[in-house]
């Protein structure tokens, strides 16, 4: 079974033909992936490889993790597979109804009708004009 290995810290400037050439060394590379910015076609400094064998890509992993390529210590381990949820990440309880619960001024225009928060708004907005230093 073909095993996925995270390559990390690399150069901007490696390409994937640089990775499947390090890695071939130590058996058949499948496939070498150099993660790229979707707008900037910028390397994002770190790529995938994978490997046939298991056995190759364990030693692969031990011999060049740690190792300098093109000026930088990559960083080589097993790929985890991350869970995908859509891009979805909830930041807090957004289901809070129709009145939010806290903050300052909470009340403020919940409990009237529209007309009432209109016409204490023109009378706020008249005593300030009205008002004397």
């Amino acid at each position: 079974m073909a095993q996925k290995i995270y390559v990390g810290n690399m150069n901007y400037a490696t390409t994937e033909e640089t990775l499947k050439n390090l890695f071939s060394q130590y058996g058949e590379v499948v496939s070498a992936t150099v993660i790229k910015d979707k707008f900037t076609e910028q390397s994002k400094g770190f790529g995938f490889v994978e490997m046939s064998d298991e056995e190759a890509a364990n030693s692969a992993i031990a011999t060049l993790n740690g190792k300098e390529l093109e000026g930088r210590r990559i960083r080589v381990n097993v790929a985890e597979e991350k869970p995908r949820n859509g891009g979805f990440r909830p930041r807090g309880n957004f289901n809070r109804g129709e009145r939010p619960e806290g903050g300052y001024n909470r009340d403020r225009g919940y409990n009237r009708n529209r007309e009432e928060r209109n016409f204490n708004r023109e009378d706020r907005n008249y005593n300030r004009d009205n008002y004397r230093y």
